[in-house]
């Protein structure tokens, strides 16, 4: 009977120690889950009322330099002062701009302006490239090429090549071609030449236009056959325009006249 009772209450104490066990462990796991969201409620509050005062803190800076800035005098603007409006003009905002005449009395036409890029040991060296023609619209004509770093730079250049390259064509009678002519340029462009009565006007385009136009010529046809590069066929159009020949040129490389020159 004492081994019994013994055993009995052995159990009944563990079995109390295991439930106080529950209930304290229980009890803080609840007060600490109760803890940490009163924790982070707080957090979250205390980071608004931070920010809050941060920016009421900069607004007040900011009003109270403004206040203290001396106020800027007020410019009087004379009539010579005045802004000027910006002039529309054709150009792209490639250096001289489109047909713009020189104080030489040749016209300069900015065809194309391109951005080539050379590559080296060291890197890549940017440049620009620019394609320009020049005309006196009385039959001298040229073509120039140049780069440079500067659009403008490489435009001026250009412009100074096209000068030391201008040729003389002839014009016929009614401002066109003498005769047909069919010509190869570098980079395969063919380009087609042929005369038009008056009235007709200049029926090209792209670059071969530009280089007629500025030649003088008022009536004829021109196509582009082969590439489309600008440059290539600018210059395919003034070969061609400096291989023909009036029949007067063609008399006196003969030594005969115009009459001589037709009955033969």
């Amino acid at each position: 009977m004492a081994a019994f009772a013994i055993t009995q209450a052995f159990a009944g104490l563990t079995l109390r120690g295991s439930s106080a066990g529950n209930v304290a462990t229980s009890k803080p796991i609840a007060a600490k889950a109760h803890f940490g969201g009163v924790r982070a409620l707080g957090k979250s509050a205390f980071a608004q009322r931070a920010k809050a005062q941060r920016l009421q803190v900069r607004a007040d800076a900011e009003a109270d330099d403004a206040s203290e800035a001396p106020a800027a005098p007020e410019a009087s603007m004379d009539e010579g002062d005045a802004p000027r409006p910006r002039a529309r003009g054709r150009g792209r905002g490639r250096g001289r701009g489109r047909g713009k005449p020189e104080g030489d009395g040749l016209t300069e036409n900015v065809v194309q302006v391109q951005r080539v890029t050379k590559v080296t040991k060291g890197g890549s060296n940017m440049s620009f490239r620019a394609t320009v023609v020049v005309g006196d619209g009385a039959g001298k004509v040229g073509v120039g090429c140049a780069k440079a770093r500067e659009v403008q730079v490489a435009v001026t250049k250009a412009a100074a090549d096209a000068r030391k390259q201008m040729v003389s064509v002839p014009i016929a009678k009614g401002a066109s071609f003498p005769h047909r002519v069919t010509v190869k340029g570098s980079g395969g462009a063919v380009v087609m030449l042929r005369p038009a009565g008056p009235g007709t006007g200049v029926i090209a385009g792209g670059s071969c236009r530009t280089v007629l136009e500025l030649a003088g010529y008022k009536n004829c046809f021109a196509k582009q056959l082969g590439s489309s590069n600008p440059l290539n066929n600018a210059r395919a159009v003034v070969k061609g325009l400096a291989e023909m020949r009036t029949y007067k040129q063609v008399a006196a490389e003969r030594d005969m006249t115009v009459e001589e020159l037709f009955a033969a």
